[in-house]
C-alpha cells in the first residue's frame, strides 16, 4: 500500500487507484480471445444450391393446387374448384389409386407416380401450405414440388 504524506505531514493512504497493469491485462485478454474465437468456431462446409429458373413440365396426370389464405382461412383450389382438407384427402387418394390402377397396379413395373405442384400465394402463412404437403403425402403422394415466378429481369430460354 502506497503511503503519501499529507499537507500537516501525517502519513496517509492514497486512494487513487493504479489502472495501467489492469488495462494491460485487458488488452493481453482481447488479442488472446481474437486469435483464439476463430479456431473454436467450427463450421461444415456445405455447398449450397444455386436458384435456377427451370420451366415446369407439366404432365396431364400431376395435380396442380393453388393455396391462399383469406380473413385467416386457408383455402386450397384443385385446379379452380375449392376443396376442404377432408375432400382433398379423398380426391388425393383416388387419383393416386386411378393412376396406379391406370399403369397396370401397385406391382406394375416401372411405374411412374404423379407429381403434385403447389402454387402458394406469397402471403400465405406457412400453415396453410404445410397443412397441404401433409395431407398430400397422407395421400400417397411422394413428390412435391412449389411453382414460383422467375426473378424479374431474368430471360428464359424455350426450347
Amino acid at each position: 500500500m502506497a503511503i503519501s504524506t499529507g499537507s500537516g505531514g501525517d502519513d496517509v493512504p492514497m486512494s487513487d487507484i493504479n489502472t495501467t497493469p489492469l488495462v494491460d491485462v485487458m488488452l493481453v485478454l482481447l488479442i488472446i480471445f481474437l486469435i483464439a474465437i476463430p479456431v473454436v468456431i467450427q463450421t461444415i462446409p456445405l455447398t449450397l444450391p444455386k436458384q435456377a429458373f427451370e420451366p415446369t413440365t407439366t404432365k396431364p396426370e400431376n395435380v396442380s393446387l393453388s393455396v391462399r389464405a383469406v380473413d385467416g382461412q386457408c383455402e386450397v383450389y384443385w385446379g379452380l374448384a375449392k376443396v376442404s382438407s377432408d375432400d382433398l384427402l379423398k380426391r388425393a387418394v383416388k387419383r393416386l389409386e386411378d393412376e396406379i390402377a391406370r399403369q397396370g397396379g401397385p406391382n406394375a413395373a416401372g411405374l411412374e407416380l404423379p407429381e403434385v405442384h403447389i402454387r402458394g400465394d406469397i402471403n400465405t402463412p406457412y400453415k396453410c401450405i404445410g397443412g397441404t404437403i401433409i395431407t398430400m403425402q397422407r395421400a400417397g403422394f411422394v413428390k412435391v414440388g412449389f411453382i414460383s415466378e422467375p426473378e424479374a429481369g431474368t430471360a428464359t430460354e424455350r426450347l
